[in-house]
């Protein structure tokens, strides 16, 4: 979901490692240990939170988390808490960090103080506010100000406990005065309508000439100020919660009477309480996160046609997007936008099979083919990724899922044995679980996705082709990838590849070690299994499996996936579970007089239903074919007055659905879109908000069978596992060559150089893979010209926005502390770097 500007698409996406925390204070009580967990918030919205780490006052994380942004933030913030089974869990403290210092910390480990979390200082939201200073005639002929003090709306204010009941406190602060006034309570909203005016008498002199400006020298005006504090009415009883305040001083009624403007909120008295540092532990984070400019297509199409032409250049060394793969630090940086962006166009196969064919032709001995970290591993991890991970998710989760559920002591290190285990008992339990994992892969090649059959048949032949006396590297040119880089790791650290929710405990993590050791060698064929264990005791225990019923498993299971053609629909017959997880749904009220409440349920996707149980593995209450899903859209808050609603329309009637937070109700929506992308009676039009009390409230018509008043979302790709932006991952492509553009400028060079010379090549060019100067040469020259093109292209965009954007907009508030920098960078930047 990108944030629409003028001729430009705004995408933001933050990726995140949670590593540890250390030194917590300790608890109160005997035990001084804690229960702690950590949560990801945009603002004071929850997005993700990891597993709870128990008794430990440094607990160790080490979770991921992914998200694309849908909408602006100020913080992302981190808080650590407490986990108490019988009261509220509490905070400990929090580590909050600015949008604009993101890029401060980008991409590498840092230790993070956390701070004291008080009401004072968790602030969001904004206020649009406008003053009018005006001239009154008194009764007795005397002259006064007023200052009239309109509080027109909020925005984005934080739900505290669940609800939202926002009211408004207007002061006239000054040295000698403090009179203050009050706004009406607004329900269950955080984006309040006020529209309220209140005056306040400024100044009564004894005399007065009329001016044509007011002159306030002499009135002491520039000494007062007024001061909006926002507080939710709370029914409790420790009294109403404070969720920010702002204070404008009179004299900005100077340069501009009326003045209009919207404000940040921010925290009492600016949130500069000394607060002692370092006495509430530290947290280590790794974030990443990426803004995204997108222009409309037409822009890219020189660069993107290049990049689209990689496959049929000859040499391939000379193509555009093996060229990126030599700029860039890390060949994994290049992979993931390459091969979204030939996935997208369905260009990936003839791409990877070029590049692949010339690694194999530059490799020397077939046991180390594929091994380095060469752009055609990374491509092909990253199509792995992509295309695949359904494929995983279908073959190993049921096995993952009861390993991690029996808990059966694997321990085969007699080192490692606790007391009262026996090693023979281990390594039969370990036994089981490697016969049931290896079982499940190589009887799962009919479901393999065809674009990784296809890439795996290219590379069979390359090597085949390549290495004749061989016969087994036809097989391990495949497993390398299969077995080596995709089942492997993903059995190691099944986390990380959505199979379970968090980090496993440390035992089922030793047991997964093992399993997914002995999964790997029996992937790899190697001729001596056992002497390719560093340890003895993994050496022993490989004994079980040195039958050749295990050899000739693999090679069927490989013979299947690297054929040529091998179009199998059984593979999309079966139920593929897509998406599953706790929201809340209105009641459709089917019964004539049933109660339309909201209750908790499990929502489950698959490739054939969306169906809604009481709890997880209770049998269906609901089940929508996806046939009949009409539409999927967001749902207008102040249909029920409660934030990130979505509606599934079917024929008959909407579902309401309130999901967790932003980013999961983003998620929904986008997977139920693609999964019903290309049903026949998909609806052009939707009503955004609910039909309650025997009308639409967004277009008050009366029959609830009326056509919707607002046009679908459209334009949504219908392929279930790519959902992705070519214009998007060019742009990415772009962002890469321009900060590259040194390297591509050197390696311009040493095309000029080999041509020449033809010599053995200069030591600082001998990082680049050359093997035609000439026609990489002219590719360089039309890549630093597409680059160029686009360089110019946003730097106009700056220029343009920079001109017609003010501060105080709705979009940049004061107190916008990035549009502030922004204006700094803009006033600094010459127009040529921009």
């Amino acid at each position: 979901m990108a944030v629409e500007e003028e001729g430009l698409r705004v995408f933001q996406s933050v990726k995140i490692k949670i590593g540890e925390a250390k030194n917590l204070p300790t608890y109160p009580g005997p035990n001084k240990m804690r229960d702690c967990y950590c949560t990801v918030n945009l603002d004071q919205e929850e997005v993700f939170r990891t597993k709870v780490v128990e008794k430990s006052l440094c607990p160790f994380y080490g979770e991921d988390f992914y998200c694309e942004i849908p909408r602006s933030f100020r913080h992302l913030s981190f808080y650590i808490f407490d986990r108490d089974v019988f009261r509220r869990d509490s905070i400990i403290g929090k580590v909050a960090i600015q949008k604009e210092d993101l890029q401060r910390y980008h991409n590498r480990d840092t230790w993070f103080q956390l701070q004291h979390v008080d009401a004072d200082s968790e602030v969001q939201g904004k206020v649009h506010l406008e003053l009018r200073l005006s001239e009154v005639i008194t009764d007795s002929g005397a002259i006064c100000h007023k200052l009239a003090t309109r509080i027109l709306e909020c925005q984005g204010l934080p739900i505290v406990n669940g609800q939202c009941d926002p009211y408004a406190t207007v002061t006239l602060a000054g040295p000698c005065r403090s009179e203050a006034k009050k706004t009406k309570v607004k329900k269950k909203t955080n984006n309040p309508q006020f529209d309220e005016v209140f005056y306040f008498e400024v100044t009564r002199p004894c005399s007065y000439s009329r001016k044509s400006h007011f002159d306030f020298e002499d009135e002491g005006v520039d000494k007062l100020e007024i001061r909006v504090d926002l507080w939710n009415a709370s029914n409790l009883k420790f009294g109403d919660e404070f969720l920010g305040e702002l204070r404008v001083p009179l004299k900005v009624l100077r340069q501009s009477s009326p003045h209009e403007a919207w404000y940040f909120l921010q925290p009492r008295d600016n949130g500069s309480k000394s607060l002692k540092p370092g006495d509430l532990g530290s947290l280590r984070l790794n974030v990443v996160y990426t803004e995204d400019h997108v222009f409309s297509s037409d822009y890219y199409s020189p660069l993107r046609d290049l990049l689209l032409r990689s496959a049929d250049v000859e040499p391939v060394s000379a193509s555009a997007a093996h060229i990126l793969g030599e700029v860039c630090r890390e060949k994994q940086e290049a992979a993931i936008p390459l091969v979204r962006l030939f996935l997208h166009y369905g260009r990936v196969v003839p791409f990877i099979s070029a590049i692949a064919s010339a690694e194999v032709r530059r490799t020397q001995d077939p046991n180390t083919i594929f091994r380095g970290n060469s752009l055609t591993s990374k491509c092909i991890d990253e199509t792995m990724k992509l295309a695949g991970m359904q494929y995983l998710h279908v073959t190993l989760k049921p096995a993952i899922e009861e390993i991690c559920q029996s808990h059966k002591p694997c321990e085969i290190d007699p080192v490692r044995l606790k007391d009262g285990e026996s090693l023979e008992s281990n390594m039969e339990n370990l036994r089981q679980f490697v016969d049931r994992v290896f079982s499940v892969i190589t009887k799962s090649g009919v479901s393999c996705p065809t674009v990784m059959c296809d890439i795996f048949f290219s590379l069979r032949e390359a090597a085949a082709k390549r290495f004749q006396d061989d016969l087994d590297v036809r097989y391990t040119a495949v497993s390398s990838f299969i077995f080596l880089r995709f089942f492997a790791p993903a059995i190691l650290s099944p986390n990380l590849f959505q199979l379970t929710p968090h980090h496993t405990d440390p035992q089922t993590s030793r047991t997964l070690t093992l399993v997914s050791k002995t999964i790997q060698t029996l992937g790899s064929l190697s001729k001596s299994k056992s002497a390719s264990f560093k340890e003895s005791y993994m050496a022993a225990f490989y004994e079980f499996f040195n039958e050749q019923k295990y050899a000739d498993a693999v090679k069927n299971f490989l013979d299947l996936i690297s054929s040529s053609g091998r179009r199998d629909p059984k593979s999309v017959q079966q139920p593929i579970l897509l998406k599953e997880g706790f929201m809340i749904k209105r009641a459709q009220g089917r019964k004539r007089f049933g109660m339309k409440n909201f209750k908790k349920r499990w929502f489950r996707l698959t490739n054939h239903e969306f169906t809604y149980q009481k709890s997880k593995g209770d049998p269906p209450l609901c089940s929508i074919p996806i046939e009949n899903i009409l539409a999927v859209e967001p749902l207008e808050e102040e249909s029920f007055k409660m934030k990130n609603m979505f509606q599934v329309v079917q024929p008959e009637r909407a579902l309401y659905i309130q999901a967790n937070n932003c980013v999961e109700a983003k998620a929904w929506i986008d997977i139920l879109t693609k999964v019903s992308q290309c049903n026949q009676k998909r609806l052009a039009v939707y009503h955004p908000s609910a039909y309650l009390n025997g009308h639409w409230l967004c277009c008050r018509a009366s029959s609830d069978t009326a056509p919707g008043c607002s046009p679908c979302t459209g334009g949504l790709p219908a392929n279930i596992q790519l959902d992705i932006d070519g214009d998007r991952e060019t742009e990415r492509i772009y962002s890469l060559f321009s900060s590259y553009m040194s390297k591509l400028e050197k390696m311009q060079e040493a095309c000029g150089s080999r041509s020449v010379y033809d010599g053995p090549e200069q030591e600082e060019y001998s990082t680049f893979i050359i093997d035609d100067p000439q026609e990489t040469y002219k590719t360089l020259k039309q890549v630093i010209a597409g680059v160029g093109a686009l360089e110019q292209e946003h730097a106009q965009y700056k220029r343009d926005k920079f001109r017609r954007t003010k501060y105080g907009s709705q979009e940049h508030p004061i107190g916008d502390k990035s549009f502030q920098s922004y204006i700094r960078q803009q006033s600094e930047t010459p127009a040529h770097s921009m």
